[in-house]
């Protein structure tokens, strides 16, 4: 599977998704994400690779031996890392394609915004009725 950032300058590609995919609702997650979780999945480093415009990464420390990757041109969060640990995690919203595997778990909800709703929030396909 590929994936890539907003702009397309970076683009990587893995041989499979090696550990569940998870809702992630750690402050960290939430302030790199300007959401209310990320949905990550641990893939071995064996498993993934570089396409295109490595060069475009930058980093940043998000916690002591976390390293969040993202484009220095678009902003787009793409893989996480500690570097002691055999898999890097894959921020699955940037894959090309339906990884078609579903989240097993929410994890850190004890992070969870105040506002967050699971369950009874009207959802449309697209826009709400009545939007211009």
């Amino acid at each position: 599977m590929k994936g890539s950032c907003l702009c397309g300058e970076i683009e990587y590609e893995i041989d499979s998704i090696d550990m569940p995919v998870a809702h992630c609702h750690c402050r960290t997650c939430q302030k790199a994400h300007a959401a209310p979780f990320a949905t990550t999945a641990g893939v071995m480093r064996e498993h993934f690779r570089w396409l295109k415009g490595e060069e475009t990464l930058s980093s940043f420390e998000s916690s002591p031996g976390k390293r969040r990757y993202f484009c220095s041109v678009c902003g787009s969060h793409l893989v996480a890392e500690r570097v002691s640990q055999p898999h890097v995690i894959v921020r699955v919203a940037t894959l090309d394609e339906d990884p078609m595997i579903t989240p097993q778990m929410h994890i850190w909800t004890s992070h969870d915004v105040p506002w967050l709703e699971y369950e009874g929030v009207p959802a449309y396909p697209e826009w709400q009725p009545g939007r211009k």
